[in-house]
């Protein structure tokens, strides 16, 4: 019989590992002078918002303790109502790869305003660990369909700031109006951009790269990078700086360096728990 490995074998002697427990259990351990908070009668009642098997069996899923107990839908829209970053994040799923999940998982994370998916439907969810519940996750058949629908949504953006500031401007007296810079008010949809992250010639590197507020970061495939169309209609190439011996990193770390390079830039601060 084969000696087990000494690393392997002294491991399982340490006694290690303890986990900690995460979550919480049933309400009525957790919080045995309180009344449920899905009991109709109580003065703070919100109809919807909490889950009646967690809060009979626990909560022991990967979320914020402000939503232990909470359903699905009723995270998702508090994340909506608390307000996404102004980033988006696409990726091509021509060869069904398994960093999409990462991707899903990262951007509910930060925070992203949606996550794009292009090409075929179906695609790898074994990283995202249900993330996708939570996230804004929209499908397309090709780049060029992705680009153009998002442009629109530029454009919408656009024409409802210049709207606002008309009506806000229509609104005041001729006595205490205040001059409004129409180019000031519409300079964040203006400035949306398609990103490309990628290694190409004439790319920047992401160290010095200030990213829109509104941007839609797209990634391509591990291996073969993005595809040809999809660089030909993005904005701006970026890349992430590397110095060891392989061309790049997975495209689930490369989303998560870009995501977080534009949390430093433009994120809301320290996220409590």
């Amino acid at each position: 019989m084969r000696e087990p490995n000494p690393i392997t074998a002294a491991a399982k002697a340490s006694g290690e590992p303890v986990f900690r427990q995460i979550g919480v259990g049933p309400w009525s351990q957790e919080h045995p002078d309180s009344p449920r908070p899905d009991d109709p009668a109580i003065p703070d009642f919100v109809s919807g918002c909490y889950d009646a098997a967690l809060l009979d069996e626990g909560d022991r899923r990967n979320v914020l303790d402000r939503y232990r107990y909470w359903t699905v839908e009723a995270i998702r829209d508090d994340l909506d109502v608390r307000g996404r970053h102004g980033f988006e994040v696409a990726v091509e799923n021509w060869t069904h790869d398994f960093n999409i999940g990462s991707m899903v998982r990262t951007a509910n994370a930060f925070a992203a305003r949606t996550v794009h998916i292009v090409g075929p439907h179906k695609w790898n969810r074994k990283g995202s660990l249900m993330t996708e519940l939570y996230q804004h996750v929209e499908h397309h058949p090709s780049i060029e369909e992705l680009v153009s629908s998002w442009r629109a949504q530029m454009q919408r953006e656009i024409d409802a700031a210049r709207h606002n500031a008309d009506t806000a401007d229509a609104d005041r007296s001729n006595t205490d109006r205040v001059n409004t810079d129409h180019d000031d008010v519409t300079a964040q949809p203006c400035e949306g951009r398609v990103v490309a992250l990628d290694i190409i010639p004439g790319a920047v590197p992401i160290e010095s790269y200030q990213f829109p507020e509104r941007c839609l970061m797209l990634f391509g495939a591990e291996g073969p990078g993005l595809s040809s169309k999809a660089l030909e209609l993005a904005d701006d190439v970026v890349y992430i700086s590397q110095f060891g011996s392989v061309r790049s990193i997975n495209a689930g770390a490369a989303a998560a360096v870009a995501m977080h390079c534009w949390i430093a830039q433009h994120g809301r601060g320290i996220q409590q728990s």
